[in-house]
């Protein structure tokens, strides 16, 4: 059996996933198989690129043409799978490490092509990563700063405490307490 493979960007999360699956189910398309920035469709159903590349704009994603972008848009899947490996991972790879045994290519290769694509590097896409999963631990409160650093393998507090500013602006105290509901004063209640 043929099939159409898309490479669709801005699919981050398993929820992403699942709303790629529905737009082109719900679009009467038969998907064969959805996973992070790709979508197999059965041959059943002749795709039509430019019609299902409006679907998923209108729902926030795009259909990747060119290689470069395709190749970039797998390797910032790879590296969310490099952070759950990173937290999992008695002895985790290096990043370069894990991107060239994923990808069978040279890091020095994926650098340029990601750099090139997204103007930014693997390195500074990877940091911004794993600060958006900072604020998501932050955010339940459940966790202490010292424990979120060794988790996301900081080598300490401080240097996490120090890449959260570079990258947001803030310290983690400032971004706590934006969290933390306005209580009103007795003033403001009378």
């Amino acid at each position: 059996m043929k099939t159409t493979r898309l490479h669709i960007k801005n699919m981050v999360c398993p929820r992403c996933v699942s709303a790629v699956r529905s737009l082109l189910e719900q679009a009467g398309y038969r998907p064969a198989q959805v996973t992070l920035g790709e979508a197999v469709l059965a041959k059943e159903t002749p795709a039509d690129p430019k019609e299902v590349a409006s679907l998923l704009r209108e729902a926030g994603f795009d259909v990747l043409m060119d290689r470069a972008e395709q190749l970039t848009e797998q390797i910032k899947g790879a590296l969310g799978e490099y952070l759950d490996h990173l937290r999992t991972a008695r002895m985790p790879l290096t990043t370069s490490a894990f991107l060239s045994e994923r990808f069978a290519a040279t890091y020095s290769h994926l650098s340029k092509v990601f750099s090139r694509t997204a103007n930014l590097t693997i390195e500074k896409y990877l940091i911004r990563m794993k600060i958006e999963r900072v604020k998501e631990l932050l955010s339940y409160g459940e966790m202490t700063l010292s424990e979120i650093a060794d988790l996301m393998r900081y080598s300490s507090g401080q240097h996490l405490s120090n890449q959260f500013r570079q990258v947001t602006g803030r310290s983690v105290s400032e971004f706590r307490r934006d969290l933390m509901p306005k209580r009103l004063s007795m003033d403001q209640l009378v």
